[in-house]
């Protein structure tokens, strides 16, 4: 049995990476929302947080009603509770990693949990 899982390039708007690589801890997706466009929900967790990198491109999120500017190379933290919803520039698509974890969950990291 191999101790890895290995996909090529992904494309398409919205590519779930938990049952291609057969995540246990975290889910990720590779989001693409073309210029004017946004996700057609606002949504938060019960219980996982989000993080998000913009590969390219700009848009903006708005949480919890706060509006915030993304651009290539940004990273921002959601908690569970924030209500998001994300839209690209109306002259730019936008191309985000989304990494959902469980809240509070990480027990150990980097050279702490190297054998």
């Amino acid at each position: 049995m191999s101790n890895y899982t290995k996909i090529g390039k992904v494309d398409g708007a919205r590519t779930e990476l938990h049952d291609k690589l057969g995540l246990t801890g975290a889910e990720i997706s590779v989001n693409t929302l073309p210029a004017g466009a946004a996700v057609p929900f606002v949504h938060a967790h019960k219980a996982n947080e989000e993080i998000y990198f913009v590969l390219s491109g700009n848009g903006k999120v708005i949480v919890d009603e706060e509006e915030i500017s993304l651009s290539e190379g940004d990273w921002i933290r959601i908690a569970p509770a924030g209500r998001r919803q994300f839209f690209a520039s109306p002259d730019s698509p936008i191309s985000f990693i989304c990494i959902q974890v469980r809240a509070g969950s990480l027990g150990a990291y980097t050279a702490d949990d190297a054998i």
